[in-house]
């Protein structure tokens, strides 16, 4: 068989050694790492993956490695997986296939028993292509960038440990918005408007907007509703009281936010390159995840 892609590196998601969930992802590894080398692929196998979920007889590449030299990176795992790897990878503009072996998998799309049918003719390249977003975002300090990272899903400012709300000042190109006291505010992309931010009560935003949600969460004032907002802008949360906070970008986190300072979000340059199965769709996505013909007649 003849693959479009010459070179796919193979990443899963990371178990400690020893455990049985790792030994069940070796063996899903290792199934599919056959079936792609029966498909005329090379196979790689990311660093971390090979030391958490050992797959032996394969070369390990470090993801600055797979960014220069693979041609596809098949994840094997749950949305918490690719978020990380879609992160890591977008600037080197890797296509990533996704293989559920987690829990909801709104990114990783292609069921684990399913994976046999689906990804011959995707190698072949029967498959259609989507670009999801990236958020840049920076945390100021008296002027001073203290960290600087990319979200996918969500930046979230919200109360951490403390019994109390966490006051923020929030600006959108510059404008005051508001002063807004509540346990924490969200700004999520069209990717992250399945997560944290759905269950804040947001909106589901389709992948294809250029456009995120600012999402409230438990406000003091309760007309403090989502507000859906261009791609274009640049969000700043500004801590506004001396209560401290914290700051979780995906799952990255700063655990300390002081009086001052700024977590600034504005659009990054680079975004994620997705490949689903011929014919899919985000609709048949959001109906199967979140089971919306639970209950109804003739379905």
């Amino acid at each position: 068989m003849t693959s479009t892609f010459c070179r796919v590196a193979l990443i899963g998601k990371y178990q400690s050694a020893g455990s049985s969930p790792a030994s069940k992802n070796r063996q899903a590894l290792g199934e599919i790492a056959a079936l792609l080398q029966s498909q005329g692929c090379e196979v790689m196998v990311e660093q971390q993956t090979a030391d958490n979920t050992p797959v032996s007889g394969y070369p390990v590449l470090d993801l600055d490695a797979i960014g220069r030299d693979c041609d596809l990176g098949l994840v094997v795992g749950g949305d918490g997986t690719m978020l990380g790897i879609g992160r890591k990878l977008a600037s080197s503009g890797v296509p990533l296939i996704g293989i559920n072996h987690g829990r909801l998998g709104f990114m990783t799309d292609i069921p684990f028993g399913s994976f046999e049918s689906v990804l011959p003719p995707m190698l072949r390249g029967e498959y259609d292509e989507e670009r999801r977003q990236l958020m840049r975002a920076r945390v100021m300090r008296q002027g001073v960038c203290v960290f600087d990272t990319l979200a996918m899903n969500d930046v979230v400012v919200h109360r951490g440990n403390s019994p109390g709300m966490v006051e923020l000042r929030v600006e959108v190109n510059g404008h005051f918005v508001a002063n807004q006291r509540a346990d924490g505010l969200i700004v999520a992309t069209p990717t992250g408007s399945t997560a944290y931010s759905l269950s804040a009560g947001g909106p589901i935003l389709h992948p294809s907007l250029a456009g995120w949600v600012m999402v409230p969460i438990a406000p003091h004032t309760l007309s403090n509703r989502p507000v859906v907002l261009s791609s274009e802008s640049e969000v700043a949360i500004e801590i506004a009281s001396e209560r401290e906070a914290t700051a979780n970008f995906d799952m990255q986190s700063l655990s300390a936010l002081h009086h001052g300072d700024r977590v600034i979000v504005s659009r990054s340059e680079h975004s994620v390159r997705f490949l689903h199965p011929r014919g899919w769709s985000y609709f048949d996505t959001l109906r199967q995840k979140l089971r919306w013909n639970e209950g109804v007649a003739g379905q």
